[in-house]
């Protein structure tokens, strides 16, 4: 089933999905970091937004 483009929240708000172009723009919004601090991040802790979040210290 494709995904509502209208509700452009994230539908796991405990896990990021940098597939999704809508989901990456949030997070990188969210967190104040660009697209390849977002997937660097998420490579080096996994999906897991606090994970993401300690991370970066955010």
């Amino acid at each position: 089933m494709a995904d509502d483009l209208k509700n452009n929240g994230p539908q796991d708000r405990s896990r990021i999905n940098v597939n999704e172009e809508w989901e990456v723009r949030h997070w990188t919004e969210a967190l104040g970091v660009s697209r390849e601090e977002l997937e660097r991040a998420v490579r080096q802790v996994g999906t897991s937004v606090s994970a993401v979040r300690e991370h970066l210290g955010r």
